[in-house]
């Protein structure tokens, strides 16, 4: 439907389909000019009041020119001159008009003009940019990614001052229309893949993200029940930064601090910016450190149970390991147990507030934990490698790749238990081949270990000083291969 020329039915219109009158934040303003109606569309709460004020200033300003003015003067030219914001758009049909005065900007309307002037003076309530708390560094920027897509773009611009730098924009949802971001370099990024992201994001038919960047991830690389996560989430400005400079592309979608960087693979996930932060033979060690850390999240437990429940694989030296004194419960139960409790402890502190976090956790390890070794349901060799793995799990810089591990871990101890040998070699195979068979916007998720690259998998053993990476991924098929 265009807009009216008539106000009355613009005003009809904003009242039997945006709630005009019955929503409390939708407001109008209407003022004359000249004997020329005008009406002003906002919403209270999206708009910062100052600027509402001042465009109405500047407008009813034109009813004490008359003399400097002609009084046949065209009012529609003359409220458009007059709206000194950087940004004013022309829209000529209504749903246009509510979408953008719903998005927080205001619409003037001239009666008789059929168009509408759109007037960008969003103040989205938010908090400002500081760091992250699931990406600390020791060194660096402390400014981290807000819920405000303004913002988030802004920050990235910030480290990219590349006129090539591209930031395209859509609206997806049906009804909350909540605005979508694509970052790349053009000339840099494969184009192919721009449109394969583009196109992929245009074809979401849904009500609204209400859970925001997770429900575009779902919609974009259809992961369905895949525990492992397909593209990494950074809120930090410099990690994204970086993507787009090795030719990824980032997604920003408005109310979410976390954006997207896709493609990726596996072994994005392991990586951290504190790594970069520090001298590269540092950064060498605490990468080795934190594959260790991973490696016992998801082999340590069902590796220990093995060697439990078959005894005679272990050589002399390390006949130490496994329970020592009789056991009550089955040491596979009590594995169960223990997992289970670290869980709903995780999954506890989660929901408890601040305050009483501290008490939660010291509930949890003194009383449940000693009195579940004195009692005999649990030895103290069980909640050794437990706590090990666990603290494996969370130095995994991915919390989404650290969950998976942990449910990884979880079936590789069914099949070790069931089967000993046999369930741990093939629970194992089974786990590599599932993850060389997962694919996420043509890019392998275990490249360069499959399909093998002998340069690039050396990159992730050892952080290379970053005067000597002068070549971006092959995987990604940039058009510029050379930084």
């Amino acid at each position: 439907m265009k807009v009216p020329g008539d106000l009355a039915k613009v005003k009809k219109y904003m009242e039997n389909y945006v709630g005009l009158g019955v929503s409390f934040d939708i407001g109008v303003r209407e003022i004359t000019l000249r004997d020329v109606p005008v009406q002003i569309y906002y919403v209270n709460g999206l708009c910062d009041t100052a600027y509402i004020i001042e465009i109405m200033e500047t407008l009813l300003g034109i009813n004490e020119f008359e003399k400097i003015e002609a009084k046949d003067a065209d009012i529609y030219e003359l409220v458009k001159n007059r709206l000194v914001q950087q940004s004013v758009e022309v829209k000529q049909t209504m749903d246009e008009m509510v979408d953008q005065v719903l998005s927080g900007l205001i619409a003037v309307i001239v009666d008789g003009s059929e168009k509408a002037l759109i007037v960008d003076v969003r103040s989205y309530p938010g908090r400002t940019p500081q760091e992250p708390d699931t990406e600390r560094i020791t060194r660096g920027a402390r400014d981290g990614y807000v819920e405000n897509i303004i913002v988030n773009t802004a920050l990235t611009r910030r480290r990219i001052r590349d006129e090539r730098l591209r930031f395209e924009i859509m609206r997806v949802g049906e009804r909350s229309k909540t605005d979508i971001a694509i970052g790349y370099i053009e000339g840099i990024a494969n184009p192919h893949l721009v449109e394969i992201i583009k196109r992929e994001l245009g074809s979401i038919k849904t009500d609204g993200l209400t859970m925001a960047e997770k429900t575009v991830e779902e919609y974009l690389v259809k992961e369905n029940y895949n525990p492992y996560p397909l593209v990494r989430y950074t809120e930090r400005a410099d990690v994204g930064a970086n993507h787009l400079f090795e030719g990824h592309v980032l997604i920003f979608v408005d109310t979410s601090p976390s954006i997207m960087i896709a493609p990726t693979t596996f072994f994005h996930h392991v990586q951290h910016a504190e790594e970069y932060r520090q001298s590269a033979s540092v950064g060498t060690i605490i990468r080795w450190f934190r594959f260790i850390g991973i490696f016992a999240s998801l082999f340590l437990i069902p590796l220990w149970l093995l060697f439990v429940l078959e005894p005679q694989l272990l050589p002399k030296s390390l006949e130490f390991i496994g329970p020592n004194e009789d056991i009550h419960v089955h040491i596979l139960l009590q594995v169960a147990f223990a997992e289970i409790g670290i869980e709903l402890l995780r999954i506890a502190s989660i929901h408890t507030p601040a305050p009483l976090s501290s008490a939660m956790g010291l509930i949890a390890a003194v009383l449940i934990g000693q009195i579940a070794i004195d009692v005999g349901w649990i030895v103290p060799e069980v909640l050794f490698y437990i706590s090990i793995a666990t603290i494996g799990s969370f130095a995994t810089p991915s919390l989404e790749l650290g969950l998976a591990n942990k449910y990884v871990r979880y079936v590789l101890l069914i099949l070790t238990g069931a089967f000993h040998v046999p369930g741990f070699i093939i629970g194992n195979t089974l786990f590599i081949l599932y993850l060389s068979h997962i694919n996420t916007l043509s890019t392998p998720y275990l490249w360069p270990f499959i399909p093998f690259s002998p340069k690039a998998l050396w990159q992730i053993v050892v952080r290379k000083p970053v005067p000597g990476s002068h070549l971006r991924p092959r995987i990604l098929h940039t058009l510029d291969r050379k930084k």
